[in-house]
């Protein structure tokens, strides 16, 4: 079956040709068999490449596919192939296996929508590029993957580009991303530069031989392709497209948030490991970055009141923790969080998206209360959601969140450490600051939307039932303490293998199990308290928010308006480089090169007029021209 990797794109590329150029001709049904047939035969495809890989040892867990050669140009030679190892593999049936749940539920939410063909079109290709990404065994074919991304990103996000909202925040994304993408770009220019290749194998076999450990030219590498990371996967300072990415339709926020985009960034430094392990600096970098945006962006999802956009925050946050895995060797544990946060942050979106739909689109929680009532199945499925999120046992979070925060407490000792936690303890209080506001009190919603509010309809609720259920299950594939039962860091371990001799990897201090056992306990406990907190301040006592806010008025606005940046960013570059344009535009463009041209097309437009007069064709007036010229040659000589 690895012989046909290929499958696993082909089906979706088919999607996107057929709904793409033939959707006049197809019926809605027929639409919703491609679309969703097409990914549910690449996640089969995937499934069985996963099962090829596993009858194999660990340490021949590794394929690559040539198809054919696709640049050749002197020494230098790009082809598409692809690498199929536990970490591809792994990848692949995430973000097919989710993608799918999510085209199942686009077909009841999207019911109706005038672009319904188009949406499918895009979102195929969508899921297309993050395969091709994810798939390539070199770098030139993952930035076309990478590209293709940021592509699919824009034509989603403003998917309904008759509001203006939303066709500016594609653009954000866009323009954002370009500033990360070229980074990244400077950086595989100079993997070639140095390697004279851009094969994955190559590149990380020739890495320790070829340069030395912490040397300028792998720092540089490594802190380039990290600058794509951070515009891809939303972190300090390149995070402010994806709050506004919720434009976009609900289905549309959890593949971003859960399978794609995001998770690129995330993918991408996992992938080049090796060449992380020997830039110090980068490492650090990527744990700093990581561990200050969890916090940040968690503090800022505590005073929104847009459901989606809370939820936007939390992803920027728990990317966060992924790279702060990343940056302290990690990386194993890193991937696993992602695994687990694709379920339940696309099962958190989708409910969401539930509760928008019976809404007629609305999405400040202010503006809900009392759901729970009428709507038990996406209450429910949102609570296992929202526990997976907390870090509560024994839902998938607990397991992915602890293994990050023992890792960071081993290698990086308490401060950092205690930031993580903190995180934990926010991120537990907001999410279910969210669920108390939408689904427990009284209804706050319009009394002609209250009389209509009822469960969603099956295809919406079956996708979040699925979710649910692995948001409950997936952590036990990486159980720690038990030998054996950290299934997933087994299967991970040949492609995160520190064993390179030449390169220096820090010893691990080893702690006792009581005291691994005591730090599960207290990150468990915190958590918890966040949800009792959450309880006592939207449930037990509503009116106390309020007296906070009204109490401590400059900290409530420095939250609830995300601490300025984007106000700051207008100020210091969006607005400025507007000036500029405008300056050049109506300043030297239209006064001076249009002013210029457009001056002397009208003198010559004057001057043509002044002498037509003297060519009209009448053989009278050139008579008279005649008469007059020698009146006044005969004058000239007569008073000269």
């Amino acid at each position: 079956m690895l012989d046909y990797i290929w499958l696993v794109l082909f089906f979706p590329l088919l999607g996107v040709v057929i709904n793409g150029l033939f959707s006049k001709f197809l019926t809605k049904r027929f639409t919703d068999f491609i679309s969703c047939g097409t990914i549910g035969i690449s996640f089969l495809s995937s499934f069985l490449i996963l099962y090829s890989l596993l009858q194999l040892s660990p340490e021949q867990r590794s394929f690559e596919k040539t198809l054919f050669p696709w640049i050749v140009s002197g020494d230098f030679k790009a082809l598409v192939s692809f690498l199929i190892d536990p970490l591809s593999a792994l990848m692949i049936l995430v973000v097919s296996g989710v993608s799918f749940i999510i085209h199942i539920y686009s077909i009841g939410y999207m019911e109706g929508d005038k672009g319904y063909s188009r949406y499918f079109a895009y979102l195929n290709l969508f899921t297309f590029s993050m395969l091709l990404l994810v798939l390539s065994n070199n770098f030139l074919l993952m930035y076309i993957g990478w590209e293709a991304v940021g592509l699919c990103s824009y034509l989603l996000i403003g998917f309904w580009y008759e509001r203006r909202s939303a066709s500016d925040a594609g653009k954000k994304a866009f323009i954002v991303n370009r500033i990360g993408d070229f980074g990244f770009g400077l950086g595989i220019i100079l993997i070639y530069v140095t390697f004279k290749d851009l094969n994955y194998t190559f590149v990380f076999h020739s890495a320790p031989e070829i340069l030395p450990y912490g040397g300028v030219t792998i720092t540089a590498i490594t802190l380039l392709l990290f600058l794509g990371a951070i515009g891809k996967s939303a972190q300090i300072p390149l995070y402010v497209w994806l709050p506004d990415a919720m434009e976009g339709p609900t289905p549309v926020s959890a593949l971003i948030h859960a399978a794609t985009m995001v998770t690129a960034g995330v993918y991408m430094v996992a992938r080049t490991s090796v060449l992380y392990l020997m830039a110090p600096v980068s490492m650090n970098a990527v744990m700093l970055i990581g561990v200050l945006t969890a916090i940040y962006a968690a503090s800022i999802a505590l005073a929104q009141n847009d459901i989606k956009r809370v939820l936007a925050y939390s992803t920027i946050s728990q990317l966060g923790y992924m790279f702060l895995a990343l940056g302290v060797g990690a990386f194993a544990a890193g991937i696993f969080h992602l695994m687990t946060h694709a379920f339940f942050k696309a099962l958190l979106f989708l409910a969401a998206g539930s509760v928008i739909h019976r809404l007629g689109g609305e999405q400040d929680m202010k503006k809900m209360g009392g759901l729970k009532e009428y709507m038990p199945t996406t209450y429910w499925t949102f609570i296992v959601a929202a526990l997976a999120l907390a870090g509560i046992f024994p839902f998938a979070g607990f397991f992915s969140k602890d293994q990050i925060l023992w890792e960071v407490f081993v290698k990086r000792g308490t401060l950092v450490c205690g930031i993580g936690i903190i995180t934990a303890f926010l991120t537990s209080f907001y999410i279910f600051r969210l669920i108390f506001l939408t689904f427990y009190g009284e209804s706050r919603i319009a009394k002609e939307k209250r009389e209509h509010i009822h469960e969603s309809p099956n295809v919406i609720l079956y996708p979040l039932i699925i979710l649910a259920v692995f948001s409950a299950i997936a952590g036990f594939v990486g159980i720690p303490l038990i030998k054996g039962a950290n299934i997933i860091g087994e299967f991970l371990a040949p492609v995160f293998d520190l064993r390179v001799a030449s390169i220096h990897i820090p010893e691990t201090i080893y702690h006792s199990l009581g005291l691994e056992i005591l730090f599960m306990i207290i990150s468990l406990l915190i958590p918890i308290f966040g949800i009792f907190l959450a309880f006592k301040f939207y449930v037990k006592e509503p009116a106390l928010p309020r007296r906070l806010a009204e109490r401590y008025p400059a900290l409530y606005q420095l939250l609830f308006n995300k601490y300025y940046i984007d106000e700051f960013y207008d100020f210091i570059i969006v607005n400025p480089l507007k000036n500029t344009a405008l300056f050049f535009w109506k300043g030297f463009d239209v006064f001076i090169i249009d002013g210029l041209v457009n001056n002397i097309a009208s003198f010559i437009k004057v001057q043509s007029e002044t002498y037509k007069k003297f060519q009209t064709g009448y053989i009278r007036n050139y008579a008279l021209y005649m008469v007059i010229g020698c009146i006044f040659i005969m004058a000239y000589y007569f008073f000269r």
